[in-house]
């Protein structure tokens, strides 16, 4: 590649184009080429400023740079601590552990074991799947509709996103896709909070049927709020009725923590809302304060597999046990998970007053600061349930919108039809008036935009 002199987005993204994989993505949806952030500011390199929204996929827990992660690197850096040891004890190490621990549901943390994996949520969930497989024996996988676990084959196969795996070969055999309840498109066709009775009843009629079709289950895995789905909470009544089900019949239950985890839903891991205690818990994301983290925390009767079973040369990563012990002290110290509140509410009571005002607005949903706009078609025919069609063509307007007027905001769900807000957890109440304020402003003139083509 020939060295040029480049200043400007323009210049930088067209080298990213003729040389980067055709598998980027983000690129594609913000094209913009970052020079520094702080907190949830981007800068780019031609001098804007944008609120971020994104946070690193809700890595970012606490902002860009924030100085207790960078305090934490630089500490690694001065005491010589090594960089890399795959997963030899350190003292940053154990203390990172501990911490862990901390955070654990009292019922739980004495009980506990824990995993470090490679460095992404996917290896994460890998090495989940590998732990209750030794430990049940079992052979068949049970997964959710719409759930999302990562871009490997085997959490692929277990994820409901056809358009990634739609064209791969020898996906992981034996994964059973149960009705997730998602209330505004129920997949019985009622909705309400019949959706999520009814999903209930049927798993535990199917786990009971002996023709069934499935195979004695290893485990059960979901997100308790679907990310990459469309942010899609589940009822905690069901949730509470998973557990029980999958306890009475001695199936592990994973709960996949990689999005939700580490205070994104206002307490330290979602399944907390629900009072439950899951078999085994997968972290990544936020755990690792900015940096690349995966841990899988388990029961320690779980523990039956042998030395070697699963390992990846980059889980002993010192930098993100440091910037991960920060994180989560932060948290604990700062009354994260109170501001994580208060900020959802300040949220959701604007955007439901947006979705009075704007009818292309046909769910406002998600659970902390992990939410979802879901964006519709009133000039199509209604569903079943009444409710109006997504509207891919509107969603992807309205981000461009934002972006053009400085806010960073992902989509997703069905169709790609779902406004996804994941800031940072310690956003203040000014930032989210002006988050709140653009977005509005760029749903206004979407709407504007998308009638004037019509």
């Amino acid at each position: 590649m020939t060295m040029i002199t480049m200043s400007s987005n323009k210049s930088y993204l067209e080298v990213q184009e003729e040389k980067e994989s055709n598998a980027r993505s983000y690129p594609r949806r913000f094209p913009f080429v970052i020079e520094k952030a702080a907190g949830m500011m981007i800068h780019d390199v031609d001098g804007k400023e944008f609120y971020d929204c994104l946070s690193g996929a809700g890595t970012l827990a606490l902002g860009h740079n924030h100085p207790v992660v960078i305090e934490a690197i630089e500490e690694v850096l001065k005491k010589q601590t090594p960089l890399h040891t795959l997963d030899l004890a350190t003292p940053l190490k154990i203390e990172f552990m501990e911490e862990i621990f901390s955070i654990l549901p009292k019922e739980l943390r004495n009980k506990a074991k824990i995993q470090f994996c490679g460095p992404t949520g996917a290896d994460g969930i890998e090495a989940a799947i590998k732990l209750v497989k030794n430990a049940t024996k079992g052979k068949s996988i049970l997964a959710f509709q719409g759930g999302y676990h990562g871009s490997t084959q085997a959490t692929m196969s277990m994820s409901g996103n056809l358009g990634k795996k739609q064209h791969l070969q020898s996906l992981l055999p034996d994964v059973h896709f149960l009705p997730f309840p998602y209330e505004f498109r129920c997949p019985f066709g009622i909705g309400g909070e019949k959706t999520a009775e009814i999903s209930a009843r049927y798993i535990e009629n199917l786990l009971d049927d002996c023709e069934s079709g499935i195979a004695s289950p290893c485990g059960m895995i979901f997100e308790t709020v679907q990310g990459e789905g469309g942010a899609i909470p589940a009822n905690i009544e069901w949730l509470k009725e998973m557990r029980r089900i999958t306890e009475e019949r001695g199936i592990p239950l994973i709960i996949d923590e990689v999005q939700t985890g580490i205070g994104r839903t206002g307490e330290m891991f979602s399944f907390e809302h629900a009072g439950i205690i899951p078999d085994v818990i997968v972290c990544s994301k936020a755990i690792g304060g900015s940096l690349p983290m995966s841990v899988v925390i388990y029961k320690e009767e779980l523990d039956q597999w042998n030395a070697g079973a699963h390992i990846g040369t980059f889980r002993g990563n010192q930098l993100g046990m440091a910037t991960g012990l920060a994180t989560l002290k932060y948290i604990k110290e700062n009354k994260v998970l109170e501001n994580v509140k208060a900020r959802s509410r300040q949220f959701f009571k604007r955007l439901h007053a947006l979705k009075e005002t704007y009818d292309v607005i046909g769910d406002v949903r998600g659970r902390g600061l992990m939410i979802g706009i879901e964006i519709v078609n009133p000039a199509a025919r209604k569903d079943a349930l009444g409710h109006y069609p997504a509207y891919e063509e509107m969603a992807k307007t309205i981000q461009e919108r934002c972006f053009s007027n400085g806010l960073i905001v992902e989509v997703g769900g069905r169709h790609s039809a779902v406004m996804r807000f994941l800031p940072p957890l310690i956003m203040t109440e000014e930032q989210t008036e002006a988050v709140l304020a653009i977005f509005e402003q760029s749903i206004a003139e979407a709407v504007q935009m998308i009638q004037a083509n019509v």
